[in-house]
Protein backbone atom coordinates (compact mmCIF):
# COMPACT_ATOMS: atom_id res chain seq x y z
CA UNK A 1 0.00 0.00 0.00
CA UNK A 2 0.87 3.80 -0.43
CA UNK A 3 1.75 5.13 2.48
CA UNK A 4 2.15 9.77 3.53
CA UNK A 5 5.01 10.21 5.76
CA UNK A 6 7.27 12.76 6.60
CA UNK A 7 11.20 12.51 5.61
CA UNK A 8 14.38 14.05 5.03
CA UNK A 9 16.70 13.42 2.00
CA UNK A 10 20.68 14.54 3.28
CA UNK A 11 21.79 15.65 6.71
CA UNK A 12 21.17 18.93 5.79
CA UNK A 13 17.92 18.52 4.53
CA UNK A 14 14.74 19.53 6.59
CA UNK A 15 11.39 16.88 6.34
CA UNK A 16 9.35 17.06 4.02
CA UNK A 17 6.22 15.07 2.89
CA UNK A 18 7.16 11.60 1.45
CA UNK A 19 5.53 8.56 0.02
CA UNK A 20 6.53 5.03 -0.16
CA UNK A 21 4.90 1.56 -0.12
CA UNK A 22 4.77 -0.84 2.60
CA UNK A 23 4.32 -4.68 2.14
CA UNK A 24 1.68 -6.56 1.63
CA UNK A 25 0.57 -7.90 4.56
CA UNK A 26 1.90 -11.90 5.05
CA UNK A 27 0.65 -14.93 6.80
CA UNK A 28 2.55 -13.81 9.80
CA UNK A 29 2.04 -9.79 9.60
CA UNK A 30 -0.16 -7.63 11.47
CA UNK A 31 -0.75 -3.77 9.46
CA UNK A 32 -1.63 -0.93 11.67
CA UNK A 33 -2.80 3.02 11.30
CA UNK A 34 -0.36 4.94 12.93
CA UNK A 35 -1.83 7.07 15.71
CA UNK A 36 0.77 8.90 17.61
CA UNK A 37 4.61 8.44 17.08
CA UNK A 38 7.25 9.73 19.70
CA UNK A 39 10.01 11.98 18.63
CA UNK A 40 13.51 10.38 19.86
CA UNK A 41 16.87 12.23 20.33
CA UNK A 42 18.34 9.54 18.31
CA UNK A 43 15.94 10.51 15.50
CA UNK A 44 17.59 13.92 15.68
CA UNK A 45 21.15 11.85 15.57
CA UNK A 46 20.21 10.10 12.91
CA UNK A 47 18.57 12.67 10.46
CA UNK A 48 21.94 14.36 10.40
CA UNK A 49 24.04 11.54 10.50
CA UNK A 50 25.31 12.41 13.85
CA UNK A 51 26.85 8.68 13.96
CA UNK A 52 27.81 8.33 10.32
CA UNK A 53 25.44 5.39 9.82
CA UNK A 54 22.75 7.33 8.35
CA UNK A 55 20.52 6.01 4.99
CA UNK A 56 18.20 8.50 2.86
CA UNK A 57 15.73 9.11 2.02
CA UNK A 58 14.96 8.47 5.99
CA UNK A 59 11.34 8.24 7.33
CA UNK A 60 11.90 8.81 11.40
CA UNK A 61 10.37 6.53 14.01
CA UNK A 62 10.55 4.00 16.71
CA UNK A 63 7.49 5.17 19.26
CA UNK A 64 4.87 3.65 17.57
CA UNK A 65 1.57 3.15 18.47
CA UNK A 66 -1.06 2.29 16.83
CA UNK A 67 -4.73 0.35 16.22
CA UNK A 68 -4.59 -3.12 14.01
CA UNK A 69 -6.80 -2.91 11.09
CA UNK A 70 -5.56 -6.11 9.07
CA UNK A 71 -3.69 -9.27 10.42
CA UNK A 72 -2.50 -11.96 8.23
CA UNK A 73 -3.87 -15.48 7.98
CA UNK A 74 -1.74 -17.37 10.92
CA UNK A 75 -1.91 -14.71 13.39
CA UNK A 76 -3.14 -15.66 16.63
CA UNK A 77 -1.86 -12.42 19.09
CA UNK A 78 -3.28 -9.67 17.86
CA UNK A 79 -6.93 -8.98 16.23
CA UNK A 80 -7.99 -5.94 14.18
CA UNK A 81 -9.18 -2.72 16.47
CA UNK A 82 -6.58 -3.47 19.22
CA UNK A 83 -3.63 -0.89 19.85
CA UNK A 84 -0.38 -2.25 18.88
CA UNK A 85 3.24 -0.58 19.90
CA UNK A 86 6.05 -0.91 18.07
CA UNK A 87 9.62 0.18 19.50
CA UNK A 88 13.26 0.30 17.76
CA UNK A 89 13.53 -2.84 15.99
CA UNK A 90 11.15 -5.03 13.78
CA UNK A 91 13.11 -8.05 12.95
CA UNK A 92 16.19 -9.83 14.24
CA UNK A 93 17.87 -13.15 13.50
CA UNK A 94 15.46 -15.45 15.78
CA UNK A 95 18.55 -18.70 16.14
CA UNK A 96 21.26 -16.58 17.60
CA UNK A 97 21.90 -16.92 21.82
CA UNK A 98 20.28 -13.87 22.59
CA UNK A 99 17.75 -13.74 20.44
CA UNK A 100 16.58 -17.06 21.74
CA UNK A 101 16.91 -15.84 25.35
CA UNK A 102 14.30 -12.61 24.61
CA UNK A 103 16.91 -10.34 24.04
CA UNK A 104 16.72 -9.42 20.50
CA UNK A 105 17.94 -6.11 21.12
CA UNK A 106 21.69 -7.89 21.25
CA UNK A 107 20.61 -9.63 18.14
CA UNK A 108 24.85 -11.79 16.98
CA UNK A 109 23.34 -10.30 13.42
CA UNK A 110 21.87 -7.06 14.53
CA UNK A 111 18.31 -6.63 14.69
CA UNK A 112 16.45 -5.43 11.82
CA UNK A 113 15.79 -1.27 13.16
CA UNK A 114 12.63 0.10 12.51
CA UNK A 115 13.83 2.53 10.22
CA UNK A 116 17.41 3.97 9.02
CA UNK A 117 17.77 0.03 8.26
CA UNK A 118 17.33 -3.02 5.89
CA UNK A 119 14.96 -5.98 6.05
CA UNK A 120 16.35 -8.83 6.28
CA UNK A 121 16.98 -9.39 2.76
CA UNK A 122 19.73 -6.89 3.12
CA UNK A 123 18.24 -4.65 0.40
CA UNK A 124 14.85 -3.38 1.23
CA UNK A 125 15.16 -0.07 3.53
CA UNK A 126 12.75 0.51 6.63
CA UNK A 127 10.86 3.18 7.14
CA UNK A 128 9.79 4.36 10.80
CA UNK A 129 6.46 5.53 12.32
CA UNK A 130 6.07 9.36 11.08
CA UNK A 131 4.19 7.91 8.59
CA UNK A 132 0.45 6.53 8.67
CA UNK A 133 0.68 3.12 8.34
CA UNK A 134 3.45 0.17 9.61
CA UNK A 135 3.25 -3.77 8.66
CA UNK A 136 5.28 -5.55 11.19
CA UNK A 137 5.67 -9.57 11.87
CA UNK A 138 3.38 -10.55 15.06
CA UNK A 139 6.43 -11.36 17.17
CA UNK A 140 7.92 -8.07 16.97
CA UNK A 141 4.50 -6.28 17.66
CA UNK A 142 3.15 -5.49 21.67
CA UNK A 143 -0.03 -5.02 23.17
CA UNK A 144 -0.82 -1.36 24.27
CA UNK A 145 -3.23 -1.00 27.52
CA UNK A 146 -6.46 0.72 26.38
CA UNK A 147 -6.50 2.56 30.27
CA UNK A 148 -3.64 4.77 29.14
CA UNK A 149 -3.76 7.91 26.40
CA UNK A 150 -1.92 6.30 23.63
CA UNK A 151 0.13 10.16 22.86
CA UNK A 152 2.28 9.88 26.11
CA UNK A 153 2.38 5.78 25.95
CA UNK A 154 4.18 6.53 22.37
CA UNK A 155 7.78 7.47 24.25
CA UNK A 156 7.35 4.34 26.33
CA UNK A 157 8.42 2.18 23.35
CA UNK A 158 12.27 4.14 23.35
CA UNK A 159 12.52 6.34 25.87
CA UNK A 160 10.71 4.02 28.47
CA UNK A 161 12.28 0.64 27.58
CA UNK A 162 16.12 2.43 27.55
CA UNK A 163 15.54 3.61 31.02
CA UNK A 164 13.48 0.38 32.33
CA UNK A 165 16.08 -1.99 31.07
CA UNK A 166 19.12 -1.59 33.12
CA UNK A 167 16.91 -0.40 36.19
CA UNK A 168 15.93 -3.71 36.03
CA UNK A 169 18.57 -5.79 35.09
CA UNK A 170 20.99 -3.86 37.75
CA UNK A 171 17.80 -4.76 40.39
CA UNK A 172 17.04 -1.55 41.29
CA UNK A 173 14.44 -1.92 44.22
CA UNK A 174 13.13 -0.60 47.40
CA UNK A 175 16.53 0.80 49.55
CA UNK A 176 18.44 1.55 46.41
CA UNK A 177 19.97 4.89 46.00
CA UNK A 178 20.66 5.57 42.42
CA UNK A 179 21.43 9.13 40.76
CA UNK A 180 19.42 9.94 36.97
CA UNK A 181 22.29 12.36 35.19
CA UNK A 182 19.71 14.79 33.38
CA UNK A 183 16.09 15.22 32.88
CA UNK A 184 15.17 14.79 29.38
CA UNK A 185 12.95 12.15 27.41
CA UNK A 186 15.07 9.80 28.82
CA UNK A 187 15.72 11.17 32.48
CA UNK A 188 12.33 11.85 33.03
CA UNK A 189 11.40 8.04 32.99
CA UNK A 190 14.49 6.65 34.52
CA UNK A 191 12.83 8.93 37.65
CA UNK A 192 9.61 7.68 37.64
CA UNK A 193 10.57 4.25 37.24
CA UNK A 194 13.51 4.51 39.91
CA UNK A 195 10.61 6.41 42.24
CA UNK A 196 7.89 3.28 41.68
CA UNK A 197 10.40 0.58 42.23
CA UNK A 198 10.90 1.99 45.45
CA UNK A 199 14.33 3.22 44.98
CA UNK A 200 16.17 6.87 46.78
CA UNK A 201 16.66 8.91 43.43
CA UNK A 202 18.88 11.90 42.94
CA UNK A 203 18.31 13.72 40.22
CA UNK A 204 21.67 15.14 38.52
CA UNK A 205 21.56 18.73 36.62
CA UNK A 206 22.95 21.37 35.55
CA UNK A 207 19.65 24.16 35.62
CA UNK A 208 18.44 24.54 38.83
CA UNK A 209 14.78 25.02 36.98
CA UNK A 210 14.92 21.33 36.99
CA UNK A 211 14.58 20.56 40.54
CA UNK A 212 11.21 21.31 40.97
CA UNK A 213 10.13 18.87 37.93
CA UNK A 214 12.64 16.26 39.17
CA UNK A 215 10.91 16.18 42.86
CA UNK A 216 7.23 16.19 41.14
CA UNK A 217 8.65 13.48 38.81
CA UNK A 218 9.63 11.79 42.32
CA UNK A 219 13.59 12.44 42.67
CA UNK A 220 14.24 12.33 46.55
CA UNK A 221 17.61 15.05 46.06
CA UNK A 222 18.37 17.57 43.44
CA UNK A 223 22.18 17.70 42.70
CA UNK A 224 23.02 20.96 41.07
CA UNK A 225 26.61 19.33 38.84
CA UNK A 226 27.76 23.52 38.41
CA UNK A 227 28.22 23.91 42.00
CA UNK A 228 32.02 22.37 42.85
CA UNK A 229 30.89 21.03 46.62
CA UNK A 230 28.17 19.08 44.59
CA UNK A 231 30.44 15.35 44.17
CA UNK A 232 32.28 16.30 47.57
CA UNK A 233 28.70 16.13 48.99
CA UNK A 234 27.86 12.99 47.17
CA UNK A 235 30.96 11.22 46.99
CA UNK A 236 30.91 7.25 47.43
CA UNK A 237 27.21 7.46 48.31
CA UNK A 238 25.14 5.87 45.77
CA UNK A 239 24.61 2.34 44.40
CA UNK A 240 23.61 2.87 41.02
CA UNK A 241 23.87 5.81 38.16
CA UNK A 242 21.72 6.22 35.08
CA UNK A 243 23.27 8.67 32.59
CA UNK A 244 20.79 9.91 30.09
CA UNK A 245 23.05 12.84 28.71
CA UNK A 246 24.06 12.82 24.91
CA UNK A 247 26.46 16.25 25.70
CA UNK A 248 29.95 16.02 26.91
CA UNK A 249 30.16 15.86 30.73
CA UNK A 250 32.99 14.26 33.18
CA UNK A 251 32.17 10.96 33.90
CA UNK A 252 34.97 10.76 36.33
CA UNK A 253 33.15 13.23 38.30
CA UNK A 254 30.03 10.98 38.19
CA UNK A 255 31.94 7.92 39.11
CA UNK A 256 33.60 9.22 42.64
CA UNK A 257 29.38 9.06 44.15
CA UNK A 258 29.26 5.27 43.68
CA UNK A 259 29.84 3.31 46.61
CA UNK A 260 31.69 0.21 46.70
CA UNK A 261 30.93 -2.16 43.64
CA UNK A 262 28.43 0.59 42.03
CA UNK A 263 28.06 0.65 38.77
CA UNK A 264 27.28 3.44 36.57
CA UNK A 265 25.31 2.80 33.15
CA UNK A 266 25.42 5.09 29.50
CA UNK A 267 21.98 5.41 28.55
CA UNK A 268 22.96 8.60 26.45
CA UNK A 269 25.16 8.64 23.24
CA UNK A 270 27.41 12.05 22.24
CA UNK A 271 28.51 12.22 19.41
CA UNK A 272 32.36 11.64 20.37
CA UNK A 273 34.34 9.26 22.12
CA UNK A 274 33.97 9.28 26.09
CA UNK A 275 37.35 9.28 28.32
CA UNK A 276 38.41 9.29 31.83
CA UNK A 277 41.02 8.20 34.44
CA UNK A 278 41.50 4.54 35.16
CA UNK A 279 41.14 5.40 38.95
CA UNK A 280 38.08 6.21 38.34
CA UNK A 281 36.76 2.53 38.67
CA UNK A 282 40.01 0.93 39.82
CA UNK A 283 39.25 3.06 43.61
CA UNK A 284 36.27 0.92 44.56
CA UNK A 285 35.86 -1.58 42.13
CA UNK A 286 33.22 0.96 40.16
CA UNK A 287 31.86 -0.33 36.91
CA UNK A 288 30.84 1.89 33.81
CA UNK A 289 28.79 -0.14 31.62
CA UNK A 290 26.34 0.70 28.98
CA UNK A 291 22.87 -0.62 27.93
CA UNK A 292 20.80 -0.61 24.85
CA UNK A 293 16.69 -0.98 24.96
CA UNK A 294 14.94 -4.37 25.77
CA UNK A 295 13.75 -7.56 24.27
CA UNK A 296 10.27 -7.75 22.92
CA UNK A 297 9.21 -9.79 26.38
CA UNK A 298 10.98 -6.72 28.13
CA UNK A 299 9.35 -3.81 26.74
CA UNK A 300 5.42 -6.25 27.09
CA UNK A 301 6.43 -6.23 30.90
CA UNK A 302 7.45 -2.37 31.17
CA UNK A 303 4.16 -1.95 29.38
CA UNK A 304 2.09 -3.55 31.58
CA UNK A 305 3.62 -2.14 34.57
CA UNK A 306 3.06 1.18 33.23
CA UNK A 307 -0.37 0.31 32.53
CA UNK A 308 -1.31 -0.76 36.07
CA UNK A 309 0.64 1.63 37.80
CA UNK A 310 -0.04 4.52 35.15
CA UNK A 311 3.19 5.89 34.05
CA UNK A 312 3.44 7.08 31.22
CA UNK A 313 5.57 10.30 29.38
CA UNK A 314 5.25 13.77 29.30
CA UNK A 315 4.86 14.57 25.92
CA UNK A 316 3.81 17.84 23.97
CA UNK A 317 1.04 16.39 21.36
CA UNK A 318 2.28 18.30 17.64
CA UNK A 319 0.75 17.87 14.29
CA UNK A 320 3.99 16.79 11.73
CA UNK A 321 3.91 19.65 10.07
CA UNK A 322 5.77 21.35 13.20
CA UNK A 323 8.24 18.43 13.37
CA UNK A 324 11.61 20.44 12.01
CA UNK A 325 10.08 23.08 14.47
CA UNK A 326 10.52 20.34 17.11
CA UNK A 327 13.59 19.41 15.90
CA UNK A 328 15.18 22.82 16.26
CA UNK A 329 13.46 23.02 19.93
CA UNK A 330 15.34 19.93 20.53
CA UNK A 331 18.36 21.35 20.29
CA UNK A 332 17.67 23.69 22.80
CA UNK A 333 15.93 21.26 25.37
CA UNK A 334 13.05 23.00 25.24
CA UNK A 335 10.31 20.06 25.45
CA UNK A 336 9.18 18.43 28.77
CA UNK A 337 9.93 16.07 28.38
CA UNK A 338 9.16 14.57 24.88
CA UNK A 339 7.10 15.07 21.78
CA UNK A 340 4.34 13.12 20.52
CA UNK A 341 3.19 13.53 16.60
CA UNK A 342 -0.30 12.98 16.35
CA UNK A 343 0.05 11.19 12.57
CA UNK A 344 -3.88 11.85 12.47
CA UNK A 345 -2.37 15.66 11.11
CA UNK A 346 -0.77 13.53 8.14
CA UNK A 347 -3.99 12.51 6.45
Amino acid sequence: MKVQAYATHSPTDQLHPFQFMRRDVGPRDVKMEILFCGVCHSDLHQAHNDWKNSIYPMVPGHEIVGRVTEVGGEVKKFKTGELGGVGCFVDSCRVCPSCTAGLEQYCVEGCTQTYNGYERDGKTPTYGGYSTHIVVDQDYLLHVSEKLPPAAVAPLLCAGITTWSPLRHWKIGKGSRIGVVGLGGLGHMAVKFGAAFGAEVTLFSTSPDKEADGKKLGAHRFAMTKDPDTFKKLAGQLDFIIDTVSAPHDYSAYLSTLKLDGTMVCVGVPEDNISFPPFSVIMGRRSLAGSAIGGIAETQEMLDFCAEHNIVADVEVIPIQKINEAYDRMLKNDVKYRFSIDMASLK
